[in-house]
């Protein structure tokens, strides 16, 4: 039996596409249960979160980039530590995790963060570039 292939895709199986900033999260169902629905995300949650600098991190880079897999975010912990913040970052509302074979692709519920609680997103996330922007700046003198 054969089957039909889009023009323009040539058979195989195209790699995970990363969605630019601007798209909405992931609509494939969670690869893990503990990730909240939209409308238990909780403020408390998000915030506690966020308040670690290498959660910040992990958020600003999925902003700016879009999905990654888990591996392709270099964060300078065991991969333990590592998938114990994603895990922190997932049960928060933060991100949607989604499985393709063996590998975990991350990526931020924007759309879900700014349904739930509009402009929160942006305004974290110039908030903690202005920290580091002055963090930064004694350095510079």
């Amino acid at each position: 039996m054969s089957r039909t292939v889009p023009a323009g895709t040539q058979g195989a199986n195209p790699p995970p596409r990363s969605p630019g900033p601007e798209e909405p999260a992931a609509t494939s169902a969670p690869a893990d249960p503990d990730q909240p629905e939209t409308d238990r995300i909780q403020l408390g949650d998000l915030l506690q979160a966020f308040s670690d600098s290498l959660r910040r991190r992990i958020v600003h880079r999925l902003a700016t980039q879009g999905e990654a897999g888990c591996g392709d975010i270099d964060l300078p912990v065991t991969r333990a530590t590592g998938s114990y913040h994603f895990r922190i970052l997932r049960t928060a509302g933060w991100t949607h995790t989604r499985r393709s074979g063996r590998e975990r692709y991350i990526s931020l519920r924007r759309a879900d963060l700014e349904a739930r609680f509009p402009g929160l997103l942006e305004a974290l996330l110039r908030a903690d570039e202005a920290e580091r922007d002055a963090v930064a700046e004694p350095d510079a003198m």
